[in-house]
């Protein structure tokens, strides 16, 4: 079974030969792969690149060792394209496996990188780059800098709603039920019965991501990476900040972690692609605050996994298919704060903050979105509607929700729309 991924595919063929080395970024088993060696290498196969142009390196794979030794991938690229006039594609799979070796002719100088080799392709002019790697510090944050502006980063993610439905088929709102357990991993949507995806979700945090994050990161103390990971699984959604989450450990398990410890270990998951951090920012004033702030799991069915299937708080899980649906469609997602003055007991106006679920931004665009499981009572509906009157300016704002079919505007001009068809009309937020 082949799950189109074209949003992505599109990307990769609308940068072919744009002079920058084309990074494709994302969890590991959420597809990169499979784009590049597969989807996009039969797309080229297609329009007349022979076979033989496309030259492909797994580094993860043992019979690839030697080329994560980056001379000895220069060496190995040289070897077949220098004095040939043909147009070549270079696919190197996992980028981030490569290490760093000394400089055989000055010893005591910068030790070289994959990032010192890819520059040096991309100034081949007939060879067309395109990494994948599943680590956020040697890829994303280092674009701009590492490849002096040169980089083309592709963020992928696990599969989308729309993209689980397009092979799901059926009735949306059961198939909706079944991806809100299950989540959108490739290989766990493929597998043939409920045992085998709980199985092969679990396996992903056992068998690679933390004993990935353990040997490359060398954590001292994996028992307590594997609590804080527990803990945002879950949490998701919930505002927290690396004291209470210290705080919540010792009680739990009468177990102090240091704070930069804690700290790191956290930015060792958000590097791997297996959280998103959402900070909250001050609508009216324009700024962000430091804590507390929210983390939302990159794909649900691994946070399902995470807490063994019990903790399906369906509010929760809905907030966290919403925002990573918005970060698929390319935006930057905040929690907004707004403040509304109010009376308190004593009959003094004080400022209370109020919070709209996300502030999602992309270029001049902006929409304030609301993500509601249901609002069957007025106290719930002046909740969730009020934050959106305080914000003091005309940016469409939406209500997603589970508790209704057909979308329909209210009288302030608000989007009410269900879950389902919200994920599956990107023109919605165009």
């Amino acid at each position: 079974m082949e799950i189109k991924r074209d949003l992505y595919l599109q990307k990769l063929i609308d940068r072919q030969w744009n002079g920058m080395v084309k990074i494709i970024t994302g969890i590991r088993r959420c597809g990169k792969s499979y784009l590049l060696r597969t989807m996009f290498r039969d797309y080229l196969l297609a329009h007349g690149v022979s076979a033989d142009r496309i030259v492909h390196l797994e580094l993860d794979q043992v019979k690839n060792i030697r080329y994560r030794n980056p001379l000895e991938l220069a060496a190995f690229i040289h070897g077949i394209i220098d004095g040939r006039p043909e147009r070549f594609y270079l696919f190197i799979d996992e980028i981030q496996m490569s290490e760093p070796v000394k400089n055989p002719y000055l010893p005591d100088a910068k030790r070289i990188t994959f990032y010192d080799v890819l520059n040096e392709f991309k100034e081949i002019p007939n060879l067309d780059v395109y990494v994948t790697g599943s680590n956020s510090k040697m890829l994303s944050s280092d674009i701009l800098t590492e490849f002096r502006g040169r980089g083309d980063e592709i963020r992928i993610h696990p599969l989308s709603f729309s993209e689980f439905y397009s092979v799901a088929g059926g009735d949306a709102e059961k198939a909706f039920e079944q991806f809100a357990f299950y989540g959108g991993m490739p290989l766990a949507v493929c597998q043939r019965d409920d045992a085998s995806r709980m199985a092969y979700l679990d396996s992903l945090f056992s068998e690679l991501y933390l004993k990935d994050i353990a040997e490359r990161k060398h954590i001292e103390y994996p028992e307590e990476l594997s609590q804080i990971l527990d803990l945002l699984c879950s949490s998701v959604g919930s505002l927290t900040n690396p004291s209470k989450i210290a705080n919540t450990i010792l009680s739990r398990k009468q177990v102090g972690i240091c704070p930069n410890t804690l700290k790191s270990y956290i930015e060792h998951l958000k590097d791997s692609f297996l959280f998103t951090e959402c900070r909250r920012y001050d609508v009216k004033g324009k700024a962000y605050f430091d804590y507390p702030m929210k983390y939302y799991c990159e794909d649900v069915g691994l946070r399902n996994a995470r807490t063994g299937f019990r903790q399906m708080e369906l509010n929760h899980i809905m907030e966290n298919i919403v925002c990573n649906e918005l970060r698929v469609r390319g935006f930057a997602v905040d929690v907004g704060i707004v403040y509304e003055s109010v009376r308190n007991k004593r009959g003094n106006s004080v400022q209370v903050q109020r919070e709209i679920d996300f502030v999602a931004s992309k270029g001049n665009r902006k929409f304030y979105i609301q993500s509601a499981f249901a609002m069957p009572t007025d106290a719930k509906q002046d909740s969730e509607l009020k934050p959106f009157a305080l914000t003091g300016d005309s940016f469409p704002k939406i209500i997603v929700r589970r508790d209704i079919g057909k979308r329909w505007y209210d009288e302030h001009g608000i989007l009410h729309v269900g879950l389902t068809e919200f994920l599956l009309d990107p023109a919605i937020l165009d």
